[in-house]
């Protein structure tokens, strides 16, 4: 029978023998007839050529449904819809409560900073040790290389100074500027300080002239600013070599840089513990005046017992020796934090790792040098 009659049983095609069953027609005479299907055979041909040779898409044979291709969520947005579920993503983190880890977006936790203000401790703990090692063996083993650790901090120095200077638009010559540094350096051992501010009278002539040849446009900006740095780097390092050269200068170089350290150091943990009125909030924000207090007693309870056993000085000029530097290393820490805050830095270079550059680490001390040179010359004179 046909597909069309009432009763079921095998098409003409074959239908059974080529696995398709058949199909019976629906019963009762008010059920109109479906109409006959043009391509059933050629499905049936297409069914049997997919069995001995695999599948044939055309138009008559409709493949499967398509399946979705897995997406992974994507590092950065390439599309649309990448976009958006990067958006998605982002307000679904943000509506987490606090208090919970917070995985990235490749599933692992958020780097955190190495250490204070994004510091990396370690490399930071390891180049000040190095630092200071270095200078005490220039020291205690051979007093001249002293001269040369002194040289070398001013010359690096004075290239930062001139590199975050030219942020403003200033352009002070940096050879001149360098080997007038190294000529002060020298000027101030072999010599004395009548030597040192020769030394920096020449060297700001020859910026000066060297300047001269570039023109007049700007000379007045440039002119001051090498005089900033003649004066605020080689000059006052020199008198640490000032402070070396006596028969004992190995222990008041050593005193001066302590009494440094301990100001610093009583100064963070006072600040820390009881820290409360900002000193100067517009300059340096994390200075109180719990922790300046605290940076004049360590460093005068530490330099009175220091200076007692290495120099002979009675405890009260230890005490005054100590509260003077604490202040003026203080007021170092605070002119070069001002200076980069006016420029619009935060830290002199990237030279040293952990610290910044090497003028962020001299802060202190380029004020504290003279000072101790001067004070040391009254209370303690050598010879």
């Amino acid at each position: 029978m046909s597909y069309l009659e009432p009763r079921g049983g095998q098409t003409p095609s074959g239908g059974r023998a080529s696995g398709q069953p058949d199909v019976p027609a629906p019963y009762g005479l008010d059920v109109p007839a479906e109409e006959p299907d043009p391509y059933a055979a050629h499905r049936r041909q297409a069914a049997q050529e997919a069995a001995e040779t695999g599948p044939v898409w055309n138009a008559f044979t409709p493949g499967p449904e398509p399946v979705a291709p897995h997406w992974d969520p994507p590092v950065a947005a390439t599309s649309t819809s990448q976009a958006e579920w990067e958006l998605t993503a982002t307000e679904a983190e943000g509506s987490r409560g606090p208090g919970r880890r917070r995985a990235g977006r490749a599933g692992k936790p958020p780097v955190k900073p190495a250490g204070r203000a994004g510091r990396n401790l370690p490399a930071a703990i390891a180049v000040g040790v190095s630092m200071i090692l270095v200078v005490l063996a220039s020291l205690f083993v051979w007093k001249p290389a002293f001269l040369g650790v002194i040289a070398l901090a001013a010359g690096l120095g004075i290239w930062e100074m001139v590199r975050a200077l030219k942020v403003t638009g200033a352009r002070p010559p940096l050879i001149p500027l360098v080997t007038g540094g190294v000529l002060m350096t020298g000027l101030a051992w072999y010599g004395s300080t009548d030597a040192l501010i020769l030394g920096l009278a020449v060297t700001v002539l020859a910026t000066l002239l060297w300047r001269l040849a570039d023109g007049t446009e700007g000379l007045g900006r440039d002119f001051a600013a090498t005089a900033l740095i003649a004066v605020y780097v080689p000059f006052l390092l020199s008198f640490g070599v000032l402070l070396a050269k006596p028969d004992d200068g190995d222990y008041r170089v050593l005193i001066t840089l302590l009494a440094v350290v301990l100001s610093d150091t009583g100064g963070y943990a006072a600040g820390v513990f009881f820290g409360k009125r900002p000193m100067a909030p517009t300059i340096s924000p994390k200075k109180s005046w719990e922790g300046f207090a605290g940076s004049v007693v360590a460093s005068a309870v530490g330099s009175s017992a220091l200076a007692y056993f290495l120099l002979d000085v009675p405890f009260y000029w230890g005490l005054l020796f100590g509260a003077v530097l604490s202040v003026v290393a203080v007021l170092g820490d605070l002119a070069e934090s001002m200076l980069k805050r006016d420029i619009g830095i935060k830290d002199m270079s990237n030279l040293l790792p952990g610290h910044g550059g090497l003028m962020d680490r001299l802060d202190s001390i380029l004020f504290a040098v003279p000072t101790a040179f001067l004070l040391l010359w009254l209370i303690a004179p050598p010879g």
